[in-house]
């Protein structure tokens, strides 16, 4: 089977996860560190899921799952080694079109998750289709040997330039060419090094000299921020 990649919002969009073991537990981290609103249903639940839960940060339903549990939900995970389960929350979320995954068991899943190696607001993700997660495991370890968090920080730095770009108000055929003077071939480098007379000395030698870049303030303290953790 071949799948569509896709990088979905799931920001306050309810979403259900099913099993409150470690494989919950990661799959409720990813939810809540993209901002979804999490319910959890499970009899029992790791401390640390229960600690969330205490704190708000979740909805708790301590019990097992029955029919009718998925009608609000958006996207839901069945992280949960009994196939029957598995087998009734597939039906009940593929009748309702719901997205769903039930770890480990692909043929009960309409959307996958990929290894992911994420920097900040960049994510690469790595699919073997559901054939192969050791493979994709190995990939990301890679990955993430190569892409260190001045990538994330590379990310942020355009980001705050995209703004600044637009709102020249230049046509979006040479707003194209100014993003790719941007992304120097030593940019990561320079970031790296905080390096902010090289930074600096680039942008300028494409935008100009007078440009205003103010709007690098917060991109800075991050990099100071980050520079201390």
């Amino acid at each position: 089977m071949s799948y569509f990649p896709i990088n979905v919002d799931i920001e306050k969009r309810p979403c259900t996860v099913i099993g409150g073991g470690r494989v919950g537990l990661r799959k409720v981290r990813g939810l809540l560190a993209c901002g979804a609103a999490v319910t959890l249903i499970s009899p029992e639940a790791t401390p640390e899921l229960a600690t969330m839960a205490a704190e708000g940060r979740l909805v708790w339903l301590a019990r097992g799952y029955q029919p009718g549990d998925l009608a609000d939900a958006f996207l839901v995970i069945a992280a949960t080694d009994n196939e029957t389960v598995q087998e009734q929350v597939h039906a009940e979320a593929e009748q309702a079109n719901i997205l769903v995954n039930v770890a480990d068991v692909p043929k009960w899943c309409n959307f996958i998750l990929p290894a992911t190696v994420r920097r900040g607001d960049l994510a690469i993700s790595i699919s073997t289709a559901g054939k192969s997660p050791a493979l994709a495991k190995r990939l990301r370890q890679e990955l993430e040997k190569s892409f260190g968090p001045e990538y994330g920080l590379t990310l942020e730095l355009m980001g705050a330039l995209r703004h600044l770009v637009l709102d020249m108000g230049h046509p979006h055929r040479e707003n194209k060419v100014v993003f790719e003077k941007l992304l120097h071939p030593e940019l990561v480098t320079f970031v790296a090094r905080r390096d902010w007379p090289a930074i600096y000395n680039h942008i300028q030698s494409v935008l100009g000299a007078n440009v205003d870049l103010s709007c690098l303030d917060t991109f800075r303290r991050n990099l100071h921020s980050a520079s201390e953790a």
